[in-house]
């Protein structure tokens, strides 16, 4: 399935979500991509919209290469294999680098608001894919520990085998195309598939929030 954009996407999303609809739940987007989505979920659904903000760590020399993934508390999410053949303490030190992006990153995005408490709700966590699934494990783990109701992994595409693992910690996942021949990346699933800016991400939680 070949998606027009975040926006058809995240409407076609939400489709799939309406039973979530006055159910005392709340929209979790992982910046920046999943904002757009999320945006579109949350204003089908009537729900609060916030972020979960992770980060990727690289591998040494090879930043690109995504080992663990962090959110701004808690343990991160990480390669066993990968994060047995590094340093200790590098690794110790990167993980606290980018714990410290990710809340630069919700200053940045969300001033002084509140995160919104998913304790005793449905807490469905959205993105414009999934590849290795590691962030959104860190993100599923870093709800979990508020006692939400229900966590829902919420996106339009990912891998058959990314899903599975994603099943066994989420309570449901819910997406739109998990095919066998994942075409490598997130991004070539869709037509357009344009970075997305800070600025636009700053407007779309305003919008939400009024």
């Amino acid at each position: 399935m070949m998606f027009k954009d975040r926006t058809q996407a995240g409407a076609m999303l939400a489709e799939q979500l309406r039973t979530f609809q006055n159910r005392n739940a709340v929209i979790y987007a992982l910046p920046r991509g999943g904002v757009i989505l999320g945006a579109e979920v949350a204003k089908a659904l009537g729900a609060p919209l916030d972020l979960i903000i992770t980060r990727k760590v690289g591998a040494p020399g090879d930043p690109e290469y995504a080992m663990c993934a962090v959110t701004e508390v808690g343990e991160p999410i990480c390669d066993p294999l990968e994060r047995a053949r590094v340093d200790p303490e590098w690794l110790e030190k990167a993980i606290s680098e980018e714990r410290k992006e990710a809340k630069r990153r919700r200053e940045k995005y969300l001033k002084n608001r509140k995160p919104i408490s998913c304790e005793e709700k449905i807490a469905v966590i959205v993105d414009d894919g999934i590849a290795t699934g590691l962030t959104m494990r860190a993100a599923v783990k870093a709800l979990r520990a508020q006692k939400p109701k229900a966590i829902i992994v919420a996106v339009p595409v990912a891998p058959a085998d990314t899903v599975n693992v994603l099943e066994s910690e989420a309570d449901k996942v819910v997406v739109l195309d998990n095919p066998d021949q994942f075409l490598g990346a997130v991004g070539a699933h869709y037509d357009d598939f344009s970075q997305v800016s800070d600025s636009e991400v700053i407007e779309l939680l305003k919008e939400a929030s009024t």
